[in-house]
């Protein structure tokens, strides 16, 4: 651990600390995901079946998706990530571990299937480019798919850690979120545009969905300062299930 802490960000490379060696594309994210995955637990649930249907959206480099296939060896997983380069090692690390009924999907999660410029940021922060982004950054074009297209079956768990379209996303699908049995998003909330959470709290609670929601990223003191995380100012983690 102490070898990831002391690299410098963006930097490829490989990890035992799951025990089986897996790569990375970026160290610090990387450990801030194992601690809240695999030490903590925070995501722990328990499915009601032995084979349950998870999506993951915003697979990243597959540390999600890992963690649900050795809680649930027999389950299904359909994981979306566009940006190419973390794609390549979502594709290793699937491919070295041996992973079966892992659907791997290079596309970004949005509301029709599409092509649209994506920041590429290099770690666990890509996104699909939002109103008042900064320009300069450099971004690619990435194919979107349509999440609303694969909830025509049960779903166990829909994750979506999608760096602000979950809002849009979340609205496109909301008639068919009878269909998902828990749903884990994260909300992000950008300076430059106005705040929707009341929407996506809305369209889970028409769902029928009981809500917890814990802070991710959040200012101290917000009547003070608030902090400015790559054009956002709050991230929140929502955690909808059946009652």
């Amino acid at each position: 651990m102490k070898r990831l802490q002391s690299m410098p960000r963006y930097t490829k490379t490989t990890s035992s600390l799951l025990g089986p060696t897996i790569g990375l594309v970026d160290s610090v994210s990387f450990l801030a995901q194992y601690r809240v995955i695999f030490a903590r637990e925070k995501y722990r649930f328990t499915a009601k079946r032995p084979n349950p249907v998870f999506l993951d959206c915003g697979a990243n480099i597959g540390l999600m998706s890992i963690y649900w296939k050795r809680a649930y060896p027999r389950a299904r997983i359909i994981a979306f990530e566009p940006d190419p380069d973390v794609f390549e090692v979502l594709s290793w690390n699937v491919a070295h571990l041996g992973l079966s009924d892992i659907e791997l999907v290079q596309k970004a999660v949005w509301t029709c299937a599409d092509e649209l410029p994506f920041w590429v940021e290099g770690a666990d922060a890509g996104r699909l480019v939002q109103r008042g982004d900064d320009t300069t950054r450099a971004t690619r074009a990435v194919q979107t798919a349509r999440l609303r297209d694969y909830l025509d079956m049960e779903i166990d768990m829909l994750k979506l850690d999608i760096e602000g379209a979950e809002v849009e996303v979340i609205l496109d699908c909301a008639d068919r979120l009878n269909n998902v049995h828990n749903v884990l998003v994260e909300y992000h909330s950008f300076h430059s545009q106005k705040q929707r959470i009341d929407e996506l709290l809305h369209a889970l609670l028409v769902a029928d969905f009981r809500l917890h929601v814990l802070p991710d990223t959040v200012s101290p003191q917000p009547f003070l300062s608030r902090l400015d995380n790559m054009g956002m100012d709050l991230q929140l983690d929502i955690f909808a299930y059946r009652a």
